[in-house]
């Protein structure tokens, strides 16, 4: 996605009056939209024309949204944004494990809409300048070894998949393990900029990280959130 050509969005919405207001705001501002308004042919639109952006409902006819993120993660790299009536928040935390980059709840606002957009291509963009984890010290959390010098993580032994980023954030938080770590702090560090508070990103990989070490979402052992201020990593095993 480079700064010369339009950013492609493909808007996966059954409203067709919804999704032509959507489509329309976002044409004037350089976006170039196109509207799929079946869950059942979602997936094989989104990995055939590969846009640079998937905006996805998650209640539509055929196949419902969460269904398609998973069936597509696996082989479509870009962003997937998720746009739901719904309110759950086991919803939410269910869409981003499923590799779901951000969650908008309707309504929502032309304006809003765009601003959410517009963060989600900047962090995508700038994914790959991320500061490395600077240290080689192998650092045991629990049944967790993790080797900065192969960049490995084993979990009682077995190795763990995970992504550069996952890795460096739980390489982060275990070496400050037992603190108490704000979301702008960590945003500062691993990411070089301050976070304004709509960004997703972190919460997202928290929330990848606890799927693959095995804590429980709704009930976390290891990686806990501390309402109003950011995470914690507990010496667990």
């Amino acid at each position: 996605m480079d700064g010369s050509t339009a950013v492609r969005i493909l808007l996966v919405e059954d409203d067709l009056r919804l999704a032509a207001l959507v489509s329309e705001f976002l044409s004037s501002k350089g976006f170039v939209v196109s509207v799929e308004p079946r869950g059942d042919t979602a997936p094989d639109r989104i990995l055939d024309e590969n846009p640079d952006l998937v905006i996805l409902d998650v209640m539509l006819p055929g196949l419902d949204g969460l269904t398609i993120c998973r069936r597509v993660r696996p082989l479509y790299p870009g962003p997937i944004m998720m746009l739901t009536a719904l309110s759950d928040e086991v919803d939410e935390v269910v869409g981003l494990e499923i590799g779901a980059d951000e969650y908008v709840a309707k309504p929502v606002k032309p304006r809003l809409l765009l601003a959410r957009i517009q963060n989600l291509l900047r962090r995508v963009n700038c994914c790959h300048d991320e500061k490395v984890v600077q240290g080689d010290k192998l650092l045991v959390a629990g049944d967790l070894r993790i080797d900065p010098r192969r960049r490995s993580v084993e979990k009682a032994g077995a190795e763990l998949e995970l992504t550069t980023a996952e890795f460096d954030l739980l390489y982060y938080l275990a070496d400050r393990m037992g603190q108490v770590i704000e979301r702008d702090q960590i945003y500062r560090d691993l990411r070089g900029i301050e976070w304004d508070g709509l960004d997703r990103s972190i919460d997202l990989r928290i929330a990848r990280l606890r799927r693959k070490i095995g804590d429980d979402a709704r009930h976390p052992s290891r990686i806990k959130s501390v309402r109003g201020s950011g995470y914690l990593l507990v010496d667990a095993g």
